[in-house]
């Protein structure tokens, strides 16, 4: 079997070989394939050409034409000349981990609110394995701002949530950390992050403070007593009694054995640790002050602030402050912010309370979602398809939306009746999803992973909503052979976010981020329609026929509203002639519209209406399709 089928980045490359000899017997092969090629897409930004996902995964190129195409059909991606490319609607596998945790649903706002608050980045993150990975993201809108997107999957001991994390690791998880670190020296199956050959710099917060801790240092070691050792895991290079302590910055913890010189001391004589060396006692400091530190262990210049929240005892997730250098050092990171950080956690510690409360009062039999129709879908796709479209793979990719909110553990037969397949299908794709690690079982109930979130959501997770619409403006303006553009509104102008324009002799010609008053324009008039007191001053007449009385615009605007559409005829130009739909999100809010836009020679009004609107409404539905997904757990960008 090729390299591909080897676990996920964070697991450790040395089991790889391990992991392909003991690949269970009724595991689907196309299903790990086809996830190894979403892997590679996914560690490509979202983007790769064919060939490079042949070379990347070790697989034949017929093999990857048909995995991509299966991926095509099913909208996870989009097939552009040779590339291919990670579509939006992918992210309806990592909707359904997150929509099955709670946590984004619950603690969203808080973390929001808190980086509102404080004016810094706030992100809430799960532990997956020996890594971490972010299910929320607040950022901070800087020329130095954070880059991590929720479901990057970063190496735990390079992070602040790490330590808190492996304070409840047992000695196989410390067992895989050490054997992944050996085996991936530079960190290079986390792309997320730089490597690590770096090795840890002597900070500012090192020189102001380091006679304070070499000094809690040797009274640590005075004072300590046999059985009371609190480091989690042993290694020869990591000290074996960590200071912990007030003052104590986190993530610059002393081994036992440096030499107890007085600071500055011979320091360029000594060995400077890479980073995550002392991640054992960074660990061990974490569980004693029940927070932590990252001091520029990413990269340089990011620091952040962390701690857990807890629910029934255990670590849900846990938040973390991050700032740059420029704003924050760490220690100030710390004393600055760590009270706030208390109260924030203790507020979404009360909201997993109360919603466990409200959960256990009134309780509900386990939900099982609606029959996808699969069979009916897959049978179509294997009838225009052919040998081109691989069944096993699309269903298998079934089975992880089978959950989500309110079926966070589902056993087979639920899992078969939420899919449509029959059960020895569906055991069959869980067996191959628990091999790779995105399922665990337990007493015959499966739950999914974070690593879920590691399927497409990364890359996908920054799309803006010009971006999801683009591929769909294209397909609509070769299908009309017209100018297709997408507009938000910004007061009482409206925006161009999008544009694809004809070659004609006679086109509409308006560049991206062209602004035009929304009163005259079909764009504007559907988004006008949406508000409840639309901005209706300053209506001049741009050419003979535009509206400029206020009480009829507000009539045509009840129109537009009722009718859904706006016709817009040599209002805004003469000779112009455009119809506009609205795009809504999840709540049914217009945040942005569509047009087709023409010389009115082209068409009259009333082919408009026939013609193109049909095809308008369409073009705009898979929009919505699309935005709905990617907007579920997120806010998108409007432009």
């Amino acid at each position: 079997m090729p390299s591909n089928v080897a676990p996920a980045p964070g697991t450790g490359t040395s089991s790889a070989a391990g992991a392909e000899a003991t690949v269970p017997a009724e595991a689907v092969t196309p299903l790990i394939r086809g996830i190894a090629v979403l892997r590679r897409l996914t560690d490509a930004d979202g983007v790769s050409s064919l060939s490079g996902l042949e070379r990347s995964t070790g697989l034949a190129r017929s093999t990857v034409d048909r995995i991509t195409a299966t991926l095509a059909r099913r909208g996870y991606v989009r097939l552009d000349g040779r590339d291919a490319v990670l579509a939006p609607r992918l992210m309806e596998l990592g909707n359904a981990y997150l929509a099955a945790l709670r946590l984004p649903r619950l603690l969203d706002a808080h973390a929001d609110a808190l980086a509102d608050e404080l004016d810094e980045s706030v992100s809430l993150a799960v532990g997956d394995q020996d890594g971490i990975r972010f299910i929320h993201q607040a950022t901070r809108r800087r020329a130095m701002s954070l880059s991590f997107r929720i479901g990057d999957l970063l190496p735990a001991e390079r992070t602040a949530p790490g330590p808190l994390f492996a304070t409840e690791w047992g000695d196989r998880e410390w067992a895989r950390w050490h054997e992944r670190r050996a085996a991936d020296p530079e960190d290079r199956g986390f792309p997320a992050v730089p490597a690590r050959s770096r090795p840890i710099e002597y900070g500012e917060d090192d020189r102001n403070d380091e006679k304070d801790r070499i000094g809690a240092h040797r009274t640590n070691r005075a004072n300590r007593t046999n059985g009371k050792d609190l480091t989690v895991a042993q290694d020869p290079t990591v000290g074996k009694d960590p200071t912990v302590g007030k003052d104590l910055t986190v993530g610059k913890s002393l081994a036992a054995d440096r030499p107890e010189e007085e600071p500055g001391a011979e320091r360029s004589a000594r060995r400077l640790p890479t980073l995550g060396e002392d991640f054992e006692q960074r660990t061990a400091e974490a569980r004693e002050a029940g927070w932590a530190l990252d001091d520029q262990l990413i990269e340089p210049g990011l620091v952040a602030l962390s701690m857990p929240v807890r629910e029934a005892g255990r670590i849900a997730c846990v938040v973390s402050v991050v700032s740059h250098t420029s704003r924050h050092t760490a220690a100030d990171l710390r004393d600055t912010l760590l009270p706030r950080l208390r109260e924030a956690v203790a507020a979404m510690e009360r909201e997993l309370r109360e919603a466990q409360h409200a959960e256990s009062a009134t309780p509900t039999p386990r939900a099982t979602a609606a029959p996808s129709g699969l069979a009916v879908w897959t049978g179509a796709s294997k009838q225009e398809l052919g040998r081109e479209f691989i069944e096993s793979l699309a269903r298998g990719l079934t089975v992880i939306t089978a959950f989500g909110e309110g079926r966070a553990e589902l056993n087979l037969t639920e899992v078969a009746q939420a899919t449509g397949l029959a059960r020895a299908t569906a055991r069959r794709a869980l067996i191959t999803l628990e091999h790779l690690g995105y399922v665990t079982a337990h007493d015959r109930v499966f739950r999914l992973t974070p690593r879920v979130l590691g399927l497409g959501f990364p890359p996908l997770s920054r799309t803006s909503l010009a971006e999801i619409a683009a591929p769909h403006l294209t397909e609509l303006s070769q299908r009309l052979h017209d100018s297709v553009s997408l507009a938000v509104l910004t007061g009482d102008e409206i925006q161009y976010t999008g544009r694809v324009s004809t070659s004609r002799v006679m086109s509409v010609h308006i560049t991206i981020g062209t602004r035009l008053p929304a009163y005259p324009t079909a764009l504007g008039r559907v988004m006008l329609a949406d508000l409840p007191e639309p901005p209706l001053t300053e209506l001049l007449p741009l050419t003979p026929r535009t509206i400029t009385d206020p009480a009829r615009l507000t009539a045509v605007l009840d129109r537009v509203r009722e009718e859904g559409y706006a016709l817009v005829d040599e209002e805004l130009e003469v000779g112009l002639r455009s119809v506009a739909v609205p795009v809504r999100e999840r709540g049914g809010r217009v945040v942005a519209a569509v047009n087709v836009a023409m010389h009115s020679s082209r068409r009259t009004p009333e082919e408009c209406v026939a013609e193109v609107l049909p095809e308008l409404r369409a073009a705009v539905g898979r929009i919505e399709e699309d935005l709905w997904v990617a907007g579920r757990f997120r806010r998108v960008p409007r432009t």
